[in-house]
């Protein structure tokens, strides 16, 4: 790594089938960070597992997010992409972070909240330090900006605060991150309940597109999307829905609110419905195109996951080493 190099972090889980709201929300954006940033982008397999899986389907996702960084436009030659499990890096500082981490902090967690609510049978030491672990992935390359939707904004802050808390014990040991929220496209919401999140976890399969979908599963699941009762392609309060559109219709084709606005005056929701579901499958017809040509190809996939994992373990390990030596550790 160059003296004075800026790093950008971020991974995705794959557990589920991701959706648009991963793809605008964050993958979309990943490639441009290349130009000014040393980026490591992970597949966070070790945090899927909080909830169960399927073993058989955690390996082939963990393929398939890693084919959809690169059908989305990651350049593995400009960047590392690796799976988290084969850092071992991430789990050995994710427990000396647990040891400056509060309990207190971890319980007011939102997502731990939710998650415990949705998995009540399960609810384990791991979904409760799962922001830990997330530290540890940031703080372990000296990390300057992490791409982030709102959601995770506060594991982020979280994570500011270990690493303040652990320099000021060890002075001058991690880089305190800042994260990176894109002002549009930040939350993309359900189209059956456009008050919450688009979640892959979804058990509505209308309320979600997902990444794969086909052109006609798409514009299908577009139409059918929840509005209100009026009929105007406008921005305002109490009109959840259509705002959800907008801003999806906004960041696929980089058009501002008011320019949809104009093109849609005199328009009804239906139209609206249909061109959205157009613009987003014509937008994600390259990357299912480069996706399955990635997953024909599995040994390339394993060079990539290799590669990846050499380079990110020898960042990895300048950090925990000197982790260590302020530790006290014997190393």
């Amino acid at each position: 790594m160059l003296q004075n190099e800026k790093v950008c972090f971020s991974g995705v889980q794959p557990s589920g089938n991701l959706t648009i709201g991963n793809y605008l929300g964050a993958i979309k954006n990943f490639a441009t960070f290349s130009n000014d940033y040393r980026c490591f982008y992970c597949v966070v397999d070790e945090h899927a597992i909080t909830v169960r899986q399927v073993p058989a389907e955690l390996r082939r996702r963990t393929y398939e997010t890693l084919a959809l960084y690169i059908a989305c436009g990651v350049d593995p030659e400009k960047n590392t992409l690796y799976v988290q499990s084969h850092v071992p890096a991430h789990a050995e500082l994710g427990w000396v972070l647990n040891c400056f981490t509060m309990f207190g902090e971890l319980s007011r967690m939102t997502q731990f909240k939710d998650k415990s609510a949705r998995h009540a049978d399960n609810v384990n030491a791991g979904l409760f330090t799962y922001p830990t672990l997330m530290a540890a992935d940031i703080l372990l390359y000296q990390t300057d900006i992490v791409p982030v939707g709102i959601d995770q904004k506060q594991h982020l802050e979280l994570t500011r605060d270990i690493a303040t808390r652990f320099n000021s014990v060890h002075p001058d040991t991690f880089t305190i991150p800042e994260p990176y929220i894109p002002q549009t496209g930040m939350k993309i919401c359900s189209l059956a309940d456009p008050t919450k999140k688009m979640s892959k976890s979804d058990e509505n399969p209308n309320a979600v597109i997902y990444i794969l979908d086909d052109r006609d599963t798409i514009i299908r699941k577009f139409k059918r999307a929840v509005t209100d009762s009026g009929s105007e392609v406008r921005m305002g309060e109490g009109k959840d829905g259509i705002n959800n559109l907008i801003t999806i219709y906004s960041v696929l084709t980089g058009k501002s609110v008011a320019d949809i606005e104009r093109e849609f005056e005199g328009r009804g929701y239906g139209d609206f419905k249909l061109a959205v579901g157009e613009v987003c499958a014509d937008a994600l017809a390259p990357v299912h195109a480069r996706f399955d040509e990635l997953m024909a190809d599995k040994a390339g996939l394993e060079a990539i996951m290799k590669q990846g994992a050499e380079n990110a373990s020898r960042a990895a390990y300048r950090t925990l080493s000197k982790v260590k030596k302020k530790l006290g550790f014997v190393i």
